[in-house]
């Protein structure tokens, strides 16, 4: 065991770090609890996953992009057991992820696909519907669900994105560019194999499953970063606060043609306040200058709302 800090141990067997109580030296193993909840997370995309290929989409010939779409044409042209397909194609990609990416990534990737394989033979589900366009999107929803979920909890489900994110760092190309170069080479093959018609609901499945993960990754508030340059950014600044509740950080700008120091507002908001801040700063000024960006993700900060009293300083978004 080596010592970690004043009264904290690590233990060298099981890596846990202990700490020995004062008065009994007694170990006690911290909990983890992220872990628990991206562990949550990953079960929940495997079980949600399954559902949409057993109850959807396998029961009715159709297949859905990435590494999971190869193993649902083999399964469906050659017979074989996907469960199997879903390991033995992913293994390159979990070797791409422990070389090119981290061990951690990789375990996690390993502990997703390997559910999906472990639980795919106890779903004996019935088919919930002979309607393809219905199996096509809510086929598509339970496995973008599934897949979003995963990611959420630190893992994959499908060995593409681990791929796209080796290639990415090597080639100009997005993780978008090529997961979405990689299935349609998967499409215009399994249209080789498929009839047109299957193929083409497996595009709609697609379609679905990618705005599925979207949409579990960022949800419906979808947040947005707006940056006001004004002359009364004062008096802009201190109705945002007090008006709508939100905070603010000044940035310290200077104009590029006059030379002269300008304030620059920044404030994070829900895209249904957009109107509602545009208003505020142009009823305070007709010509303050507004920039709106899409932001994916947000964390920390002040994004409730909250008070300000009288003579406290004006919380800001750092």
């Amino acid at each position: 065991m080596g010592e970690a800090g004043a009264g904290e141990f690590v233990c060298a067997a099981c890596g846990y770090r202990c700490r020995v109580a004062a008065e009994a030296a007694t170990w006690w193993p911290v909990f983890d609890l992220n872990l628990l909840v991206e562990g949550l997370f990953v079960l929940a995309g495997v079980l949600m996953a399954a559902v949409g290929l057993k109850g959807f989409l396998l029961p009715n010939g159709l297949i859905d992009g990435g590494v999971t779409g190869i193993s649902m044409l083999l399964s469906k042209v050659m017979g074989w057991d996907i469960s199997l397909l879903i390991v033995v194609i992913n293994l390159p990609f979990l070797y791409l992820a422990v070389s090119h990416l981290n061990l951690s990534f990789a375990m996690r990737a390993a502990a997703g696909i390997g559910g999906l394989a472990l639980v795919l033979p106890f779903f004996d589900l019935e088919p919930v519907t002979r309607d393809r366009i219905l199996d096509a999107f809510f086929g598509g929803l339970f496995l973008g669900g599934g897949i979003g979920l995963s990611i959420r909890g630190g893992g994959v489900l499908d060995g593409t994105e681990v791929m796209a994110l080796v290639v990415s760092k090597r080639f100009p190309a997005t993780v978008g560019d090529v997961i979405l170069g990689f299935n349609v080479v998967l499409f215009l093959v399994a249209g080789a194999f498929l009839p047109i018609e299957a193929v083409m609901y497996s595009i709609l499945t697609y379609l679905s499953a990618s705005r599925t993960v979207d949409f579990v990754m960022h949800g419906i508030e979808s947040f947005n970063g707006v940056q006001i340059v004004s002359r009364a950014h004062a008096e802009i600044r201190f109705a945002i606060v007090n008006e709508m509740g939100r905070g603010v950080t000044v940035l310290l700008g200077k104009g590029g043609y006059s030379d002269a120091d300008q304030p620059v507002l920044f404030c994070v908001v829900t895209r249904l306040e957009i109107v509602k801040l545009r208003n505020l700063a142009l009823r305070h000024d007709p010509n303050a200058f507004i920039i709106v960006t899409p932001i994916t993700d947000v964390t920390g900060g002040v994004i409730k709302k909250f008070l300000v009293e009288k003579g406290t300083e004006t919380p800001g978004h750092g």
